[in-house]
């Protein structure tokens, strides 16, 4: 297939939630935080045109996404636009950052309000039989 494939948030419930909000189209936007989402695991960001792989908790490949939209923001400074985006059900700007704090602290990892958070705007391509 050649294209980068990834998972949504942690195998399991998380994920099969968050693959079946894209897999509807609520769901529209995703990110992860520049220094351990890509400095540290040494992955490419994203690009405008970019398609990549949604894989399930089997790693087949759900659907395929395509990025639309790229941002690189602190993460004190990522706006609501994005956190509604997410289709997540974040009732307020303020609890979808502690939802991932709190998200980023299982997996022991500090995020304050200067960590630099990756905004990935996609629109579903294709999807995949279960």
């Amino acid at each position: 297939m050649g294209l980068r494939a990834f998972g949504f948030g942690d195998a399991g419930p998380m994920r099969q939630r968050l693959t079946a909000l894209t897999l509807v189209g609520t769901k529209v936007a995703t990110g992860d935080l520049w220094q351990q989402g890509y400095l540290d695991e040494g992955e490419a960001v994203e690009e405008v045109g970019e398609r990549l792989a949604v894989l399930d908790d089997d790693d087949q490949v759900a659907a395929i996404i395509e990025i639309t939209r790229v941002e690189k923001y602190r993460f004190a400074e990522v706006p609501w636009e994005f956190a509604s985006a997410e289709g997540e059900g974040f009732t307020s700007i303020e609890h979808w950052r502690d939802g991932h704090r709190s998200y980023f602290a299982r997996h022991d990892v500090d995020v304050d309000d200067t960590s630099i958070f990756v905004r990935l705007w996609f629109r579903l391509v294709e999807t995949r039989p279960a």
